[in-house]
């Protein structure tokens, strides 16, 4: 038997093996790796989704958390993984955008490593203010900032990060300065903000809707495509002028192994669809500030190569 025979014998081997695999999947638990921290909104997100797909697969779903590192750690852990459909991983723009930009030798290669299955939602982040600061509005600020250059200290995550671009970018937008002030993570920024000891931060509104509510910290713009049904008062970015800035959205997906048969991953798309497109799903969004935007694997492949390409000019100017 000459050689493209047997290559040939070989593939519809292998194709048989993965159309046979498909058809009998799952067979035994499933895990999802998440690059972050237990009790984070994205965990608890990741957590009724899970929940969800256990009862559509009929085998245990379990979330495993991988944090740290620039979610580098989760990243690694999934590009290792067999490609199997026994193993799902959460993404953000840090996973699939920025780190490739701003690690040198990532363990990872987003591109060829893993395969898209599903867009999961956007998180809408908030320009917050201390309630106890007096500043009220997006006017308010701006008048402060432009009077005391460098003087408003500004939370964020650190030296080349997404909230230390946008508050680069809010200074030159305002024609004014902001002092950086680093933290570990948001729920410090949060804490800082409820004990007024930094004068403004942009993060995620999810994680603090209760304080929010109740007026302890004040929001005076959302990253939200529209006005939020819980803050009517509050403008969206675009309203505030901030359309200009060059990165997308942050949003959270799903994505496999590379090399995962198409027939499961086809079949873990339709039934995270569902999911996601369902009521309790989008109940839980809209109450905590996310914005559904599950779509075709194709569609989410699409908008990765968009965040990649945004993810560069935020890189080049401004986390160098």
């Amino acid at each position: 038997m000459n050689f493209s025979k047997r290559l040939a014998l070989l593939l519809a081997f292998v194709g048989f093996a993965a159309s046979a695999s498909a058809q009998t999947y799952p067979e035994r638990p499933i895990k999802v790796i998440v690059p972050i921290s237990v009790g984070s909104i994205t965990d608890v997100a990741t957590r009724l989704v899970a929940q969800e797909l256990q009862i559509r697969l009929s085998q245990p779903v379990v979330v495993v958390n991988r944090p740290g590192a620039a979610m580098v750690l989760g990243g690694t852990d999934c590009a290792k993984s067999a490609p199997d459909g026994y193993t799902l991983c959460l993404v953000s723009p840090d996973t699939m955008s920025f780190n490739p930009l701003t690690i040198p030798d990532l363990p990872y290669n987003p591109q060829k490593d893993f395969a898209p299955v599903i867009n999961m939602y956007t998180v809408t982040e908030g320009l917050m203010t201390p309630a106890a600061s007096g500043i009220a509005t997006l006017a308010d600020l701006r008048a402060k900032a432009a009077a005391e250059p460098g003087k408003l200290n500004y939370g964020t995550l650190g030296e080349r990060t997404t909230t230390d671009a946008f508050r680069q970018w809010l200074g030159e937008h305002w024609n004014t300065k902001f002092a950086a002030i680093p933290y570990k993570g948001g729920s410090e920024i949060t804490s800082a903000l409820l004990g007024d000891t930094i004068d403004v931060a942009k993060i995620g509104a999810g994680n603090m809707v209760s304080q929010l509510k109740d007026g302890k910290i004040k929001v005076l713009a959302l990253s939200s495509s529209r006005r939020a049904p819980q803050f009517p008062d509050v403008p969206t970015f675009a309203e505030a002028g901030f359309s200009a800035y060059p990165a997308g959205p942050i949003y959270w997906g799903v994505v496999v192994p590379t090399g995962t048969p198409a027939p499961i991953v086809a079949r873990l798309h339709d039934e995270l669809l569902a999911i996601l497109q369902s009521g309790k799903f989008t109940d839980f969004a809209n109450q905590n500030l996310l914005e559904p935007a599950a779509g075709s694997a194709a569609e989410f492949a699409d908008f990765l190569k968009k965040d990649r390409e945004s993810a560069a000019i935020l890189v080049d100017k401004y986390m160098k």
